[in-house]
Order: C-alpha cells, then structure tokens, then sequence
C-alpha cells in the first residue's frame, strides 16, 4: 500500500468557507487577507478572522496559507513586513508570493514558509533551483505544465510542487492579463481582474453574432489521481476564492475520496462515474483536462454566452446551527413543505429528505419562507449526525450539458 499522499488544497473566500473545506476534507487552505493579494473583491480575511481561522485549521490538523501573491508597486509595500510579522505571530503556516520584492521583504521580516505562485510563471527545473536558493520552499508551477513536466521539475529541483486540478482557469499565461486594465481601469495584476474575458465579443464593423473566444473552460483532475502521486506532486489545489459553500464542499469532498480511495486500492468505474457526477452539480463552465496531460488547445475555449451556472442542482443552503431536536438552515432558495432536498455531509452517502415541517426561529409553524431566511426543519433520527456547516442542494435537477468522463487504467 502507498503511504505517501499528496495535500488536498482549498480555497477559502471567508471564515465560513474555511471551516467548510477543512470539514470536508482539506488539508489545506489558502485564504487573502485585507491586503497584497489577487483576490480583492473577495471578503477576504481581518487579522481577526486569521487568528480564528487558524486556531480552527489546527484544531484539525490542517494548515493556513495566506495570498500575498499582487504585483506590488512601491506604495503598495508598506506595511507588509509588520504585516508577515502578524502573521507568524499567530501560526499562518505559509504564505504566497509571486515578487522577487515581496519575497525579500517576507524573508527580512520574517521566517514564514514562502511558496512561489503560479504568477511567478515556474515552467523549468533551472527556475526552480533559483527559487529556491531564494528561499522558496515550494513551487506552484504555471498551469502551462502537464503532470509529467511538473513532476519531472520537482525531481531534478528537489523542491516540492504544487498543481491546480480544479477550477476556473485564466485565458492569459500564468494569468498575466491586462484586459480588465482598459475595460473598467482595474489593474488584474494588483486583484482588480473583473474577468472580461468571460464576456461575448463582437468584431468591429462585422454582421456576425457576439461570441466568446477567451473565456477557458473549467479544470478538473478527476482522470489523473494516479498521476498525481506517480509524479509526487505534493499538494492539489482547487481554485475558487470567490465560490460557494457549494462549490467549496463538493470539490474537497470528491477529491478526498479520490485520493483516499487511490490509497486504498478501491477506485471504480462506478465511484469516478459518482464523483463526477457530483462535480456536475456545482456551477461550472464546461469542464476540461486543460494542460494536465497535453497542452490546452482550441478544445478547452468556453463559446458558450450562457456563463457557468451549468450545475445540475441549486444550492440551497448551509446549516447554520443544531440542537438535539432541530437544523437551522441559511437559505439561499425560497423552501416550501413538500420539497425534496439533498443533505451532503462531509463523509458517506448524500441523505434523500423530504420537507415535512418547517418552523421559524420562533417555534412558527411554516407552509414555505423566501430565500435569505432562517428556517428550522426537525432532527430526526436518520438527520442525528448532521452537523453545522453541511451544505445542502435541492433534488431537482436541471437539464445540462454533461462531458464525457475520460478515466484511464
């Protein structure tokens, strides 16, 4: 049996998004602070909410990274060595950087573990022996690289490396894009991106309909787990800082049970069929290997004008708060007695639950409440081991686009 096993990395928008990924099976979370990350339209993080984030993560044997990964102008560094020196204080287990400016100003203020962004555009064994005679501990590489050249990097640098295997992807190189510079003046570099290329474009003086040529489809790694630990690539990152619960607990709990189930020698047909098709669930765009095995080409372009809300299921909230008697639930769908949803907990099997009772936080008997409300259902006994921070879907399903799931032995 194979002991090793890579990190299962997440992203996480907020504190709730962190305890969500960590609950369902992250080793790892990435997360922004106020300052110096790409993420800023993002909630992202108080010196508050780090401290409780990680006092959560390491409760559970997990660690916190945190973004510092902008391309920083002059004025823009200030602070930023009181700033790392803050985060040591309170246990932040890494940090992310992109500048060769930052990087300095992190290793003279501080002893913070330093890990190279894919910004920084790595896509050699002779950039990665640089780095880390820098100071870089480890690598995560342009997502240009397929598994192979990125295991094949972390060999001859002897450094550790790090992959994306699922999420939206960037149209530019290693992310290196100025369009929302000249669309609406915000610097993509500095965590303005607005991401215009999703957007339909239409040809100047041409009759033809808008369309979309820049906007990439979304990765997913679900057909390359065993690449993965054959090229020791040392943590799986899915991207998503700005996604849902939703979206955050559906992806750690499917590449959880990959990894885990690689380990023990129990992957199937049927189980990568069932991951799969709860990665459908989630709004995505259409999903892709992208350079994962092969360079990404004219097949991974998005040309839908529908956007990514292609999931199967709605999201219809999270669970808030428990007693022995009850669930209390934030809604983000309107929920009516009779409604069949789809309770996911963190291990084992989706529960199948048809709405019987609803009650306001007042004790209120209820015949349905509006989206963004509080609402109660009873914890009846197949519901006792539900917890809060469970996510939960409704059961209907939309009619979408499903890809063809390519496996390999």
């Amino acid at each position: 049996m194979n002991h090793w096993k890579p990190e299962l990395l997440a992203p996480a928008k907020n504190l709730e998004r962190l305890k969500v990924a960590i609950l369902y099976g992250a080793d790892a979370v990435y997360v922004g602070g106020q300052k110096y990350g790409l993420r800023a339209r993002a909630d992202n993080f108080t010196d508050y909410d780090l401290k409780n984030g990680v006092a959560f993560a390491h409760k559970y044997n997990a660690k916190v990274y945190v973004t510092l990964n902008a391309f920083l102008h002059d004025a823009d560094l200030e602070g930023l060595g009181d700033y790392c020196q803050f985060l040591e204080s309170i246990g932040i287990d890494g940090v992310i950087v992109s500048d060769v400016g930052v990087l300095r100003v992190v290793r003279k203020s501080s002893n913070l573990n330093i890990h190279l962004s894919t910004q920084a555009s790595c896509l050699n064994s002779s950039s990665a022996e640089l780095w880390k005679q820098f100071g870089v501990k480890r690598l995560i590489v342009g997502r240009e690289l397929s598994v192979a050249e990125t295991g094949l990097i972390g060999e001859k640098s002897g450094i550790d490396v790090e992959m994306f295997i699922h999420g939206a992807m960037c149209m530019a190189y290693s992310g290196h894009c100025t369009i929302s510079n000249f669309t609406a003046g915000r610097d993509s570099n500095r965590g303005g991106c607005i991401q215009s290329c999703r957007l339909p474009y239409k040809l100047e003086n041409q009759d033809s309909n808008p369309i979309t040529f820049m906007s990439s489809k979304d990765l997913w790694g679900v057909h390359k787990i065993e690449d993965f630990f054959k090229h020791k690539i040392c943590s799986l990152k899915i991207e998503g800082r700005m996604k849902s619960s939703f979206y955050v607990a559906m992806t750690c709990k499917a590449y959880r049970q990959l990894i885990d189930a690689y380990l023990e020698g129990t992957i199937t047909p049927e189980l990568l069929e069932k991951i799969a098709s709860n990665l459908e669930s989630i709004p995505h765009r259409d999903y892709s290997s992208g350079s994962l095995e092969n360079p990404a080409d004219s097949d991974s372009v998005f040309g839908q004008l529908s956007g990514n809300n292609r999931g199967t299921h709605e999201y219809l909230g999270i669970v808030i708060d428990t007693t022995s008697d009850y669930l209390a639930l934030q809604l983000l769908e309107p929920l009516s007695v009779g409604d069949e949803i789809q309770i996911i907990p963190p291990k084992g099997e989706i529960i199948n639950w048809k709405i019987t009772q609803l009650l306001s936080v007042m004790g209120e008997a209820l015949d349905s409440i509006q989206k963004d409300s509080v609402v109660c259902i009873p914890r009846v006994d197949i519901l006792q081991d539900i917890n809060q921070f469970t996510v939960i879907r409704l059961s209907r399903q939309k009619t979408v686009y499903k890809p063809e799931l390519v496996t390999h032995s």
